[in-house]
């Protein structure tokens, strides 16, 4: 099992050394390159993904090849294409490694079985899924009636600590605006 998930549910779970271990026991460790992808678009989502190290993005490619970031995964985070995963039908997005990514997947069938047999990773999961529903409305809203300096804003308080592990652009398409008006943003803070 990676030590950086037993962390993790430590920190977040009061769950006994055993049970943590059966759950690790039952993910498969997997590393990535930086920019090797996860899941490719048309491909069908089978794992719940746990980050232990790294960092992946959850991005889609329009029809003029423009890259848009819907979602950062740091470690310590959990990611999948939600759709895919429970309908089994292909993903419309990409997810890929930012930089080099350790993480831990479950089949649906083990981490259903694991659902069931361990409540408290049920909450766990349950309250993830909240926490992410409430930060996807926030998106939105941000998204669409902030300014690119809010949006920008909300950015650097939400994670301060991907500054500096994202190059601009990929900054900028997740804030959905062009490198120029996120220059021309964080040079009017640095001024400030």
């Amino acid at each position: 099992m990676h030590p950086e998930f037993e962390k993790y549910l430590v920190a977040n779970t009061s769950l006994t050394e055993d049970t943590i271990q059966d759950i690790g026991n039952n993910a498969i460790n997997k590393t990535l390159r930086r920019n090797e992808l996860l899941l490719q678009a048309g491909g069908v989502c089978r794992h719940k993904v746990f980050i232990a190290k790294g960092l992946l993005r959850t991005y889609s490619i329009d029809a003029n090849g423009n890259e848009h970031i819907v979602q950062f995964s740091p470690e310590h985070t959990w990611t999948l294409d939600v759709e895919s995963y429970d309908k089994e039908t292909p993903s419309l997005i990409n997810i890929g490694a930012t930089e080099p990514t350790e993480v831990l997947l479950w089949t649906k069938d083990d981490f259903n079985r694991l659902l069931n047999e361990v409540p408290e990773l049920r909450k766990l999961s349950q309250q993830i899924i909240s926490r992410n529903i409430y930060y996807s409305r926030q998106r939105i809203l941000t998204t669409l009636s902030g300014t690119p300096e809010e949006k920008y804003d909300d950015f650097i308080q939400r994670f301060p600590n991907l500054l500096s592990r994202l190059p601009l652009r990929m900054i900028a398409s997740y804030l959905g605006m062009s490198i120029k008006t996120l220059t021309r943003i964080r040079h009017t803070q640095l001024h400030r």
